[in-house]
């Protein structure tokens, strides 16, 4: 399993003012990065599953998660790879 080093936002500040920058409407913008911050976070699933991210499935993605929520559950927030 890879560390847990997420940044403390998925979003750069150089991505986040580029989207800020966009000649998109607001609605656009929010879809803009939750769609940045998710291909992230797919690079993450996939490195940490040790499979491509195109081979990715949603079995993998839900078991990451619950992976993710026991690491959370069983060691505390900081053992977790998702900061919520």
């Amino acid at each position: 399993m890879a560390s847990p080093e997420p940044s403390a936002q998925f979003l750069t500040p150089e991505e986040s003012y580029a989207v800020d920058g966009a000649l998109l409407a607001s609605h656009e913008k929010f879809l803009t990065r939750l769609t940045i911050s998710s291909l992230k976070l797919l690079r993450h699933i996939a490195t940490d599953s040790g499979v491509s991210m195109e081979s990715l499935t949603h079995e993998d993605i839900i078991t990451w998660f619950e992976k993710d929520a026991k690491l959370r559950y069983e060691q505390g927030p900081e053992a977790a790879f998702l900061k919520w």
